[in-house]
């Protein structure tokens, strides 16, 4: 499975490649999800309700992977872990990549400098 984060998605809602072929791609594979804090993000950033209504349209057919409890111990170990080390990355982005985690999706970001800092997550090439 293949989740996409929120920068991905809003490039692919502008049709800025690569984000938009991929998304098409991965939509048409049956293999794209997101997850609940990036539907929370692209939701929450619309200043109008044609922009929410064509984000409804969009995140549709994309399953949005929630955060249940494997996925919140995955995100608070990897906070712990990068806390300790002096290496933070964010809420969203431990709650993000505890997703991914517990579910061994692979996560496509722009976002790279974040989510690298994560022992063992796959991150694909956008």
């Amino acid at each position: 499975m293949t989740v996409a984060d929120s920068d991905v998605l809003i490039d692919a809602l502008r049709g800025r490649d690569p984000a938009a072929s991929l998304v098409a791609r991965e939509l048409k594979a049956g293999a794209l999800a997101t997850t609940v804090i990036s539907a929370f993000e692209l939701l929450s950033g619309a200043r109008s309700d044609a922009t929410r209504e064509k984000i409804e349209r969009f995140l549709a057919p994309i399953t949005v992977l929630a955060l249940d409890d494997p996925a919140a111990r995955a995100a608070a170990s990897i906070r712990s872990a990068l806390e300790v080390a002096g290496t933070p990355i964010g809420t969203a982005d431990y709650l993000i990549a505890g997703i991914c985690l517990s579910r061994s999706a692979t996560l496509l970001t722009r976002n790279r400098a974040h989510f690298e800092k994560v022992p063992d997550l796959r991150l694909g090439e956008v």
